[in-house]
């Protein structure tokens, strides 16, 4: 595609705890599912694979034409990641076993219903960066290889890291290295962006956290692994969009079905918890009533309490598997 980002072609995007969200979400052939971020395909792979009929299974199962039963959407708001799995799987979309729409998953619910998915088996949302968006510098999602400081996942709409920072008082800059990137030194670094403007590449503001840090902190991390978590959160809104897509999963699902969200840092990590508990919960505290709360009909079960993650040997194999935080839910029959 003309003016399209280079895009590397030996690069593999490893599913991040694969067998924990198959398993997770029941996945059975025949099935119907949403993979709200399609990223590099992996989950999809898996799951078309999980999905599909043998022949004696499709002769068995009025829903199914040929063997090719069983059938996914995918979504995703990054062109690239679209032209890739497209290019992936052309079999599988020829034969309408996936759909593939680019969309943010916090459009979930008009996208899936404009595909005909409804009553669906699961929906996963992977909340991590692919391996794709990482390693190709024109992104400029990474510090370890210079680009333009772009970080949007889809890069023809809204503002970039860039924009953000050469436009924004230091004071807001801080706000958000502290807010979605819980960074201690936040106005420190963000004087320091302030005081070296304009900042174009990701090697630059790389380096300008790092000088602004240098004679405060050690850490295992390199210095800007929090400035750049942060700008990107607030460039995609990501936190936003997580908590508009999940009001509207329960809709989408069949009763027993599954939603599966695997998060990648904290904050993620809280909002999904505290979704999942608030909507499996008989009673909601509100100690503004006079009851100190209502009674509710739960809408979820909790399928985990504590979070799922990583074992050492797939930490090993893929390194940036370490952070993620896998749970699971049922949606409930309506009582």
């Amino acid at each position: 595609m003309p003016g399209a980002p280079f895009e590397p072609d030996g690069l593999q995007h490893l599913p991040v705890l694969a067998d924990e969200v198959l398993n997770g979400l029941n996945v059975q052939p025949g099935g119907r599912f949403i993979d709200g971020t399609l990223g590099g395909g992996g989950h999809t792979k898996l799951l078309l694979q999980r999905t599909r009929l043998t022949r004696t299974e499709a002769h068995q199962d009025s829903r199914a034409d040929g063997v090719a039963a069983g059938q996914v959407l995918g979504l995703d708001v990054d062109p690239a990641a679209i032209r890739r799995v497209r290019k992936r799987f052309p079999g599988e979309i020829s034969a309408g076993r996936l759909s593939v729409a680019q969309a943010p998953f916090d459009q979930i619910e008009r996208t899936a219903r404009q595909h005909g998915f409804t009553e669906v088996d699961g929906i996963l949302l992977d909340l991590g960066l692919s391996s794709f968006q990482l390693d190709t510098p024109a992104r400029g999602f990474a510090f370890r290889n210079d680009g333009p400081l772009d970080m949007r996942f889809d890069p023809t709409t809204g503002f970039s890291a860039a924009e953000l920072i050469n436009n924004r008082s230091w004071e807001e800059i801080a706000d958000i290295l502290y807010q979605y990137g819980e960074e201690r030194q936040s106005r420190s670094i963000a004087r320091a962006i302030v005081a070296s403007r304009p900042v174009s590449t990701t090697a630059q503001l790389a380096d300008i956290v790092s000088r602004a840090m240098r004679s405060r902190s050690r850490q295992k991390i390199h210095p800007a692994t929090r400035t750049f978590q942060a700008l990107r959160i607030a460039v995609n809104d990501e936190l936003g969009q997580l908590a508009r897509a999940m009001t509207q999963i329960p809709a989408l699902l069949r009763p027993g079905g599954r939603v599966a969200i695997i998060a990648f840092h904290s904050l993620e990590d809280r909002l999904v918890k505290e979704w999942m508990r608030d909507n499996a919960r008989k009673f909601r505290p509100d100690p503004t009533l006079p009851a100190g709360g209502q009674e509710q009909i739960p809408v979820l079960a909790l399928c985990n309490k504590k979070p799922i993650v990583p074992a050492a040997a797939e930490i090993q194999e893929n390194p940036r598997s370490r952070s993620a935080k896998l749970r699971i839910a049922e949606k409930l029959p309506e009582q």
